[in-house]
């Protein structure tokens, strides 16, 4: 492992200054004192999820592997899916969960992004689906589909996976850049979907015969529970990107109302980044009753201090940031700058961790 002191962290920070910012983004507030981050691995090509077993980490990457991390050793592994990953930005292999009996069925949950030009249908185009995926000799090949057809565009795929306390899989869908759609409970964009594990639709979920838990979502990211209060982080447009708490059957308001907006019958979020600044959220986890979300586009970790209705970026300068990952003393992130937005060095990107207490004031 590789340690990156706090001097050495400033130094990035100042000589690189906002050459890891877009061009139309504000920078974060700067973080004067650095807490010691610790490099875990190296060389991820775009690294979307992180799961952990015991000591080891699996990681999606975009570009289509799963990459396991054990006693400092990475493997890149193989995925055998069913149809080819689409090309199109921001897609590719996403979501990853592994199964609560991992340990004895080796499978998996995942979602992956696909053209399909000759549909059996005869309607062509491109769609996100959700699979189960079984590990064996090495490669991981998809063995169910459980939701099919998606549909998808250049953006807003959506696309994180979590099981929540209720041992239901919760999948986040993006508008697929027709806002609209959001509004439409018909419509599985624009949403948060609830399934059993097997793929059915739970008999309590909000609207019957429907895997639909929440809308009036743009493109959703992220999910955490704290207890049994879910969660969820979404990209607004251009500014005002959100942290919302996340109840069954509730509608979100896009695109009709955005930021501090409200509306009747319309959810306004607890954090939104207001009119000039830009988070672009993604995934999100949790510690002491605190909020820790991955920002791409600002360049951070931040934390939500639910309490204090209070946020500030805890990590910076590092590049663009995908996932975090809690668990005992530790809070664990993968860089995105290798994802064609960022500007990678040799060595992007990384799986860092950084002890939680480093994190306070």
């Amino acid at each position: 492992m590789y340690r990156v002191g706090s001097i050495l962290l400033m130094m990035m920070l100042l000589v690189s200054g906002c050459s890891f910012l877009e061009k139309d983004e504000t920078a974060d507030e700067a973080v004067v004192d650095h807490p010691n981050v610790e490099v875990l691995a190296e060389k991820l090509s775009v690294p979307w999820s992180i799961e952990r077993l015991g000591e080891t980490f699996y990681l999606s990457e975009r570009t289509g592997s799963i990459v396991k991390i054990e006693n400092g050793k990475m493997e890149r592994q193989r995925v055998r899916l069913e149809k080819s990953l689409a090309q199109a930005a921001e897609a590719g292999l996403l979501g990853f969960v592994l199964d609560p009996d991992f340990a004895g069925n080796q499978r998996a949950f995942a979602y992956y992004t696909y053209a399909d030009s000759d549909a059996d249908d005869g309607g062509g185009g491109q769609f996100n689906r959700v699979i189960v995926l079984r590990f064996s000799e090495g490669v991981w090949t998809e063995e169910r589909l459980l939701l099919d057809r998606i549909p998808s565009a250049a953006y807003h795929h959506g696309g994180r996976m979590k099981i929540g306390p209720d041992e239901k899989l919760y999948i986040t869908t993006g508008d697929a850049t027709e806002p609209s759609v959001a509004q439409e409970q018909n419509s599985i964009n624009g949403k948060i979907l609830r399934m059993n594990l097997d793929g059915s639709i739970p008999a309590d979920n909000p609207f019957p015969d429907s895997y639909v838990y929440s809308y009036g979502h743009r493109n959703p990211q992220g999910l955490v529970w704290i207890g049994e209060t879910l969660y969820a982080s979404e990209h607004g447009q251009s500014a005002h990107d959100e942290i919302n708490r996340i109840s069954a059957g509730g509608n979100y308001g896009w695109p009709v109302i955005q930021g501090k907006e409200r509306k009747a019958g319309m959810v306004t979020p607890l954090f939104e980044s207001g009119d000039v600044e830009t988070w672009a959220p993604s995934g999100m986890a949790e510690a002491s009753g605190k909020l820790y979300v991955a920002t791409l586009r600002g360049n951070a970790v931040r934390e939500f201090d639910l309490e204090q209705k209070q946020t500030r970026a805890v990590i910076s300068g590092l590049g663009r940031i995908r996932d975090v990952f809690v668990e005992g003393d530790y809070l664990y992130f993968v860089s995105n700058n290798t994802d064609g937005r960022g500007n990678p060095d040799e060595t992007d990107d990384k799986l860092y961790r950084v002890r939680l207490v480093d994190l306070k004031n």
